[in-house]
């Protein structure tokens, strides 16, 4: 009896044992915690910091409610993987098919901040072209709702670039950087070995009231390296978008006619054909009158590659 009290633990030591043995656990339980939150948590990565058409923009968390009042935009959301994150977008947003279930009555050209934030956005896309825009982003801003604004490109690395900022704020960076990878790709192959032949014009309509572009704009940079001259350059209007009219369109005798107008007005090589005088104009005589997507011609993301390859197919049969 006497030897077994002698090797038995006093209470003080007992105490001790619970203790150390709680505190083993706390230290495995903490780090089994912290490794899964390090392995598994949307800000891995955070805070990521960019600069936007709206300023600089810090997000310290992977966005989950994104609201994109820019057509463009929600086209390079989907294309960088981004699509389930988006939690709505503006009623123009018609692409791709997943993207139509998203549509709401939102206005991208008229935002309103109250309708805006009914849907507790995490994170705001937008364009540049929507009216009032440093009011709206100035109102958001003050809601603490982050706001990405994306200028209207006038370049495709200007298109890169966004393409880049979104995948980095939505923690798709990798994603984005294969979207861009291919782009470059497929444009570079589009491009190779493919000149028009001297003196080749061409005519790009926005609308049947003669609207078209400059060079300077961004359609006017994405065609440029097939060496066609536009004939809306030098327009008296001064102006990158010239109202042009049918007597300057056919003394300018294009070779190749872009028709950016077929899905909003219904316009088609036929009616094209059909205009008084517009017979005698070589890209109707040679059946070089290409219907573009209307959506894909006034947005700059991903499927302007599809453009540029249905354009460089048409000058490769140019003569």
């Amino acid at each position: 009896m006497k030897l077994a009290k002698r090797h038995k633990p006093s209470a003080t030591r007992r105490l001790l044992v619970i203790l150390s043995a709680f505190v083993a656990l706390v230290v495995i339980a903490t780090g089994c915690s912290s490794s899964s939150t390090e392995s598994g948590s949307s800000s891995a990565g955070y805070p990521v910091t960019v600069t936007s058409g709206s300023g600089t923009l810090t997000l310290n968390a992977e966005p989950k409610s994104i609201v994109s009042l820019s057509p463009t935009a929600t086209e390079m959301l989907y294309a960088i993987g981004a699509g389930d994150q988006v939690k709505a977008t503006d009623s123009y947003s018609n692409y791709p098919e997943e993207a139509k279930a998203k549509m709401t009555s939102l206005s991208g050209l008229q935002p309103n901040v109250e309708a805006i934030t009914q849907y507790q956005p995490d994170l705001v896309v937008m364009s540049s072209d929507s009216g009032s825009v440093d009011t709206i982003v100035a109102q958001l801003k003050t809601l603490n709702v982050p706001v990405w604004v994306g200028p209207a490109a006038t370049s495709l690395d200007d298109v890169y670039a966004q393409i880049t900022q979104l995948g980095e704020l939505t923690n798709h960076k990798k994603q984005a950087d294969d979207v861009v990878s291919k782009m470059k790709k497929d444009i570079a192959a589009a491009y190779k070995d493919i000149k028009a032949p001297a003196n080749s014009t061409y005519y790009y309509e926005l609308d049947p009231t003669y609207y078209s572009v400059t060079s300077n704009t961004f359609i006017g940079a994405a065609l440029a390296p097939f060496g066609l001259t536009n004939i809306a350059d030098g327009s008296a209007s001064g102006s990158d978008y010239p109202q042009l009219n049918a007597e300057s369109i056919i003394k300018a005798n294009p070779s190749m006619i872009l028709l950016a107008d077929t899905i909003c007005c219904d316009v088609n090589a036929a009616a094209v054909s059909a205009r008084p005088g517009w017979n005698e104009i070589a890209a109707v005589k040679n059946n070089k009158i290409v219907p573009l997507n209307d959506d894909i011609a006034s947005r700059w993301g991903p499927r302007i590659v599809e453009l540029i390859q249905q354009v460089a197919a048409q000058v490769k049969g140019l003569k």
